[in-house]
């Protein structure tokens, strides 16, 4: 079996909210590790992220020992950098032994082409947050927040972050979000890939926090694999299908 996740954002909001989805997914991981072949984490596995050159974020313990503990055993984990975990470096690749991917890549597996990325700031508009993650993404704007203590650093993303998300999920629930699967930015970035010739069975994208497998050409589809804040759902693909599952204790 090849598992997906996308968008745990752990970090929030509170210690004990956090521990609590935290044990929840390594239950996860310890009842998948027996028949995974690969496991995708398709990014923003925290809800900030950033590496100093001797300190990493506190917390994230029984976590990121169970991700070691998994790649130790032989099976492999691939992890998208997320907008949310951009400054992401090597610790993750160095110390847990996760295979990390800055950029959308295409495999095959089974016999069926996959397309996998975050999927932040991909297709057409959406030019703001493309602007701001090139700033964000700029050595030297990694270079000066680097020279931030840490306890300062730190809080200041997870505040920045936080805020964000959760004004994002406020402003859907009070409109009653409905979404535009065919018509959304991500589907016109599938449909334009699959215009070049290029055949693609699955896109697979973390990012907006939604569940949903929308067919997207006359053999392919688009999956959004939903988070772990409120969802707890995740992609399962057996050698022949893809299937969207929620766990439950």
């Amino acid at each position: 079996m090849i598992y997906f996740a996308s968008d745990l954002h752990f970090g929030i909001p509170d210690r004990k909210s956090r521990a609590q989805r935290e044990e929840k997914f390594i239950r996860w991981l310890d009842l998948i590790k027996n028949d995974a072949v690969e496991i995708f984490l398709m990014g923003d596995l925290f809800d900030f992220w950033f590496e100093y050159k001797t300190v990493v974020p506190k917390g994230y313990v029984r976590l990121l020992g169970k991700l070691a503990e998994i790649t130790d055993s032989g099976i492999p984990i691939h992890f998208f950098k997320g907008n949310h975990d951009m400054w992401a470096f090597d610790y993750l690749e160095k110390e847990i032994g996760m295979t990390m991917y800055r950029q959308p890549i295409e495999r095959v597996i089974g016999g069926k082409r996959f397309f996998l990325a975050h999927g932040d700031g991909l297709g057409p508009g959406d030019r703001g947050y493309k602007f701001l993650k090139n700033v964000f993404e700029l050595k030297i704007n990694q270079f000066l927040f680097r020279w931030l203590h840490p306890d300062i650093g730190v809080w200041l993303g997870l505040y920045w972050s936080a805020k964000s998300r959760y004004a994002n999920l406020i402003k859907e629930a009070e409109r009653g979000e409905e979404y535009d699967f065919q018509n959304a930015r991500i589907a016109v970035y599938c449909r334009d890939i699959l215009s070049q010739g290029r055949q693609i069975d699955y896109f697979v994208f973390g990012h907006w926090h939604v569940v949903n497998m929308e067919k997207i050409g006359d053999n392919s589809y688009y999956i959004h694999l939903g988070d772990w804040l409120t969802n707890f759902s995740y992609g399962v693909f057996d050698g022949n299908t893809f299937e969207l599952k929620r766990f439950d204790n």
